[in-house]
């Protein structure tokens, strides 16, 4: 059993191939005589095995405390600099680079959503083909009609969320993990929306057309009308995911809770299905016999790839455990995994994981937790703030600890750059796929890290050698929301001052969702595209 890694390497990247723009930027400065990182880290607080720096202040006797060409700063509000921002080093920005920016990735989007939108079409022209003209004459029909439609729609709403939910890496690869969460958030409200109304249009149509009370007609349906209370059911258990998965909802359950309640949407497609097979009357013509049984066999067979066969086979392959667990400072530890054949991992800085570690408090649960360094042939780490009593516990793991992982997710992934430089925005525990973006990324890539304090930095060190080996740029904003330098930050004149040339930059962005709202809602002031704004929407 593993009992720790002595003979791992730290984070410095082995696939980086210096290029024309990393030349280009070294050339202008004079590099100094002599490395100050050296080939032999000197860092008093080094962590046993991994060579990684954690002491964030410099000691009193660092001979390169004043070095002129530190490339990271943390900084403040200034009235006086024309930039607005005063440092608390002689770092100096970047010089813009005017050069056409690298081919954009486009098309996926927009074919998803025709094919969605042709599969809505195809749902409810089976209802207009197998009705006759003239069938719609009074209220009573014509709201049955309505209901009619409105469940149709409901139904391939159904299908359309639970593929979504199936994790297959193709179809996140294709459409991104952030369209993919804002439609599902989309279709989660269009489908409750639909579902309502279609029990609505169907009682109150059979309620005229029997001159009877919608109350009345409403349990006479339900007790009558075959698997109308396992439809009931899947109708109680909709509302409840939609009710939780408002905002207001969701920040008061624990994660565990929100999330159990949320798997219980599959209940949903078993407990009605059977209303749809058994009370459809427009599931049985020849077209809509093919549609629908197909669009099941699509939906279930991803759920069986996404959520079973993937993940049994990548724990199979890999076998991971529990390397270590390193103190980062305050409530913040990284958590680094070993395992077998980590080289053929098929995860790239930026994605995330669901891990499950199978200790005897925290099996049954799982967490998405990114990757705080770009993987490697030897160890996988994440970072973790410990918020939570899981995840506190997570911080007093023995080294040896299974692991059940799934993934990769995400696309927030230097691959899909569309520009030549970048500037990469992280808030909070939002620093972990952001230092190991930084891996990735081409020369004069800016990182602005936001903090409450000081002591809330974390990898400090790593990021300023990474800084130093890949001619980039970090700056510091700490401070509460209502200091000067944090709510200067995320205005046009405060964001252009730091980064002139942001709107020639892709930008990626991770953290809390305030911090990500308004640093969109100024970027898009300053004409920054859509397709250049890359989000790790925190939420996964």
């Amino acid at each position: 059993m593993a009992q720790g890694p002595p003979t791992f390497q730290t984070f410095q990247d082995q696939r980086y191939s210096p290029d024309e723009d990393a030349q280009f930027f070294r050339d202008l400065r004079d590099a100094p005589g002599q490395d100050p990182w050296g080939d032999q880290d000197d860092d008093r607080g080094l962590s046993d095995g991994y060579g990684v720096r954690e002491v964030d202040e410099p000691w009193p006797d660092d001979p390169y405390r004043e070095d002129p060409y530190r490339r990271s700063d943390i900084l403040v509000e200034s009235n006086t600099d024309p930039t607005g921002w005063k440092a608390s080093g002689p770092a100096q920005p970047p010089i813009p680079d005017d050069r056409p920016p690298a081919e954009a990735i486009s098309g996926n989007r927009l074919l998803t959503v025709l094919l969605f939108f042709a599969g809505l079409a195809t749902s409810v022209s089976l209802w207009l083909f197998e009705t006759e003209a003239g069938t719609v004459g009074d209220t009573a029909s014509l709201m049955l009609a309505a209901g009619r439609i409105t469940g149709l729609i409901g139904g391939y709403l159904l299908f359309i969320q639970l593929l979504m939910m199936s994790r297959v890496s193709w179809l996140e690869e294709w459409v991104g993990a952030r369209d993919l969460l804002r439609w599902h958030r989309w279709l989660g409200t269009s489908l409750t929306f639909f579902v309502l109304a279609h029990v609505v249009f169907i009682v109150y149509g059979y309620a005229l057309t029997a001159e009877t009370g919608v109350v009345e007609q409403g349990w006479t349906i339900i007790t009558t009308l075959p698997e109308m209370l396992s439809a009931t059911a899947a109708t109680i258990i909709l509302v409840v995911i939609s009710l939780i998965s408002m905002r207001a909802a969701k920040t008061r359950l624990p994660y565990e809770l929100w999330h159990l309640i949320h798997l219980t949407g599959y209940l949903v497609l078993l407990l009605g299905y059977g209303h749809q097979v058994a009370t459809g009357a427009n599931l049985s013509g020849p077209f809509a016999s093919i549609f629908w049984p197909a669009l099941t066999a699509l939906v279930i067979s991803a759920l069986v790839w996404g959520r079973l066969i993937e993940p049994i086979w990548l724990n199979l392959r890999h076998k991971f455990e529990v390397a270590e667990v390193v103190s980062e400072g305050g409530n913040t530890f990284s958590i680094y995994i070993d395992g077998k054949k980590l080289q053929k991992l098929p995860a790239q800085a930026g994605q995330f994981m669901r891990w499950r570690f199978l200790t005897r408090n925290g099996w049954w649960q799982s967490h998405p937790f990114s990757l705080s360094a770009a993987p490697n042939a030897q160890w996988l780490r994440l970072t973790v703030t410990a918020v939570g009593g899981h995840t506190r516990k997570l911080a007093a793991m023995k080294a040896g600890t299974p692991v059940w992982a799934e993934g990769p997710f995400g696309v927030f992934t230097a691959q899909r750059r569309t520009r030549r430089r970048a500037l990469l925005i992280a808030g909070g525990s939002g620093i972990a796929p952001i230092r190991a973006l930084l891996e990735d990324m081409p020369p004069d890539t800016i990182v602005i890290y936001r903090a409450g304090r000081p002591d809330e930095l974390v990898f400090r060190g790593e990021l300023e050698e990474l800084a130093e080996q890949r001619d980039a740029w970090v700056r510091y904003i700490v401070g509460g929301r209502n200091d000067p330098g944090p709510r200067r930050l995320f205005t046009p004149e405060g964001m252009v001052g730091l980064v002139p040339d942001v709107s020639r930059r892709d930008v990626y962005l991770c953290g809390p969702p305030g911090l990500v709202e308004a640093a969109v809602e100024t970027l898009r002031e300053l004409d920054v595209p859509d397709s250049q704004l890359h989000l790790d929407p925190f939420e996964f």
